[in-house]
């Protein structure tokens, strides 16, 4: 036995011998460590199991330590949810797109343009939040203008049944169906021509444009012509069909009745399916003549002005 144990004794040294004095100095650094790491987690473990003897004493200092736990807690899970927000949410909520709506409460409107906002919507069958925002630029535009607000709606009742997004084969756009390419300079003071496709915009810039024809043409009829690109030509009734919607809303909003041309008879104009809506028309409004108007005369090699799809 004593021969093994100075056996065992002769292969340490020789070990030790062996190895050089870096190894050996790694060797102890190591053990050193791994020693103090155990004293320390027994240190840690002691502190611990003593706090929470002092807690269980002390019910005061158990809550509080709940309570900072808790709201640790809460913090953690906060920042988290916020850190990650619901895809939809992110990508799709804008709280500012109300400010691109055209509409306006028909409570807003006086009660001239409220019976004649509830008549058009319910002709059109369009909703009355939208319609009443267009009644209400129109009496803004045409006091400007000095234009009737009554025959600038008319004139979108006739050319897109105020649909803001109505294109003709010939490329007229919008409520008031202007040719974006021969105007697009009135676009420029709205940002460019596609805003055209603003029912506001359009309606601005419409009514620039009824103005010139109005005023290129010495009348409303003749200007309606020019607007709607026949000028040299039968316009089909066209004139006749917005003076007649104009006639309608000028009765709705409490206003005399104006003559309307001698080309037919007005009766023809409103569909039979409306005539629950459409009020009915005084004997002044109806023509008697039986010849029709006299246009006015073309200027010499003046074209006509493709502006409004005739419907």
């Amino acid at each position: 036995m004593k021969k093994l144990d100075r056996f065992r004794s002769l292969a340490r040294s020789a070990r030790k011998a062996t190895l050089g004095p870096g190894s050996v100095f790694l060797r102890d650094v190591g053990h050193g460590l791994l020693e103090v790491s155990h004293n320390s987690l027994a240190l840690l473990g002691l502190g611990v199991i003593g706090l929470v003897l002092f807690a269980g004493g002390h019910a005061d200092v158990r809550h509080a330590l709940e309570a900072e736990a808790l709201s640790w807690l809460q913090a953690r899970q906060d920042a988290r949810t916020q850190a990650s927000p619901v895809a939809d949410e992110a990508d799709l909520s804008e709280p500012d797109a109300i400010a691109r709506a055209t509409a306006s409460d028909p409570k807003d409107l006086s009660r001239t343009q409220a019976a004649v906002a509830g008549w058009l919507s319910r002709r059109y069958h369009v909703a009355p939040e939208p319609v009443s925002r267009l009644v209400q630029e129109a009496w803004h535009v045409g006091e400007i203008t000095r234009l009737d607000p009554t025959l600038i709606l008319a004139v979108m009742a006739v050319e897109s049944s105020f649909n803001p997004f109505a294109q003709s084969p010939v490329g007229a756009q919008g409520l008031m169906q202007v040719m974006t390419k021969v105007h697009d300079d009135k676009y420029e003071a709205f940002g460019g021509s596609h805003a055209a496709f603003d029912p506001v915009t359009n309606l601005r810039v419409g009514v620039q444009v009824l103005k010139e024809c109005i005023a290129r043409a010495g009348s409303v009829e003749a200007g309606l012509r020019f607007y709607v690109g026949a000028a040299n030509s039968d316009d089909g009734g066209y004139a006749t069909k917005v003076l007649v919607e104009q006639n309608i809303l000028r009765q709705l909003a409490g206003m005399k009745p104006l003559p309307l041309p001698a080309r037919r008879p007005a009766t023809t104009v409103v569909e039979a399916t409306d005539r629950d809506l459409a009020p009915a028309m005084p004997a002044a409004a109806t023509p008697t003549a039986a010849e029709p108007a006299a246009r006015p005369a073309a200027e010499p090699g003046m074209l006509p002005e493709k502006i409004a799809l005739l419907h």
